[in-house]
């Protein structure tokens, strides 16, 4: 259990620093944009690229990562079939599909992966799986959906090479299966870059939280209630049963794939809704529900499995 409180306790506080910083309006009216500017243009894509150009990508072909990958399109999917019927919109319900299955597998992952399954490396498949499939296709739908003027076929065919998150992601994806090793000179200012990532994000979410109203009672209600619901229940319950059921998993596999699918949404989401200025209240309550939610489910999924 430690690991559960130890993770969301840092979380907590610096995501309470953003908040003081927000009250007291230290980084003036526009300090949550530069800070989400500085995560999606220059952090993000740095700490990506560092991460995935040093991780083993053998990694994507194991069970464990199916179930992942099939739980998440589960969730995401049930929430889709949701937006198109309540007609919520492309960029709405992509920021919403991503709130109900994209789990925050970095800086909450990494430490509930060494502290209750023993094994950081654990969270690396979700990581991998998100960033070089999930976050490609998701921006580049909210890319090619959102509004401004239209651009020529052949710059729409290539936007994922035009966002930088995307960028960093796959450029780490091509130098990890290259063999080849990144440079001291070039890869230690990356890192000192990309470590600015996490703080950036928690922060700008910290400030965002200033004169909100309380969660899940606005307009966005039903869409962030449904997102909770299902990040905090169903997608764990998907990766359940497609583990038990599909997979025959049991044991410390079924207890890895269960906990990594149970973590809350992450933060980041609310940099992508920042950033294309679509779904900013949907992510920032959804993201806020279902960390709180993610600590009596994953104490329950720890004690039950574990």
């Amino acid at each position: 259990m430690q690991g559960v409180l130890t993770g969301f306790a840092v979380i907590a506080v610096v995501i309470g620093v953003g908040y003081v910083i927000g009250r007291r309006g230290h980084l003036g009216d526009n300090g949550r944009e530069v800070l989400t500017k500085l995560a999606f243009h220059v952090a993000s894509p740095a700490l990506l690229f560092t991460t995935l150009a040093q991780a083993d990508l053998s990694v994507i072909f194991s069970s464990r990562l199916l179930v992942t990958a099939m739980s998440t399109a589960a969730a995401a999917g049930v929430f889709v079939a949701v937006g198109v019927v309540r007609r919520w919109g492309v960029g709405r319900t992509t920021i919403g599909a991503l709130c109900s299955s994209y789990v925050n597998s970095g800086n909450l992952g990494i430490p509930i992966a060494v502290y209750v399954l023993g094994d950081a490396s654990l969270v690396a498949p979700v990581l991998l799986f998100q960033q070089i499939m999930v976050t490609p296709i998701a921006l580049t739908v909210l890319d090619l959906t959102g509004g401004g003027e239209k651009r020529p076929l052949w710059q729409r065919l290539i936007t994922p090479l035009r966002n930088p998150i995307a960028v960093g992601s796959l450029g780490g994806v091509a130098v990890s299966a290259s063999g080849l090793t990144v440079p001291g000179p070039i890869l230690d200012p990356l890192q000192l870059i990309g470590g600015m990532s996490v703080p950036a994000v928690l922060l700008a979410f910290g400030i965002s939280l200033c004169g909100s109203s309380m969660p899940g009672r606005g307009f966005d209600r039903h869409p962030v209630l449904l997102s909770v619901a299902l990040k905090a229940v169903g997608q764990p319950l998907a990766a359940w049963a497609l583990a038990v059921g599909l997979f025959a998993l049991h044991g410390a596999p079924l207890l890895d794939v269960v906990v990594t699918s149970a973590l809350p949404a992450a933060q980041n989401l609310f940099t992508y809704a920042s950033r294309y200025r679509v779904g900013e209240t949907l992510a920032r309550e959804s993201i806020l529900l279902s960390t709180i939610l993610a600590v009596p489910v994953l104490v329950v999924i720890a004690a039950v499995l574990g």
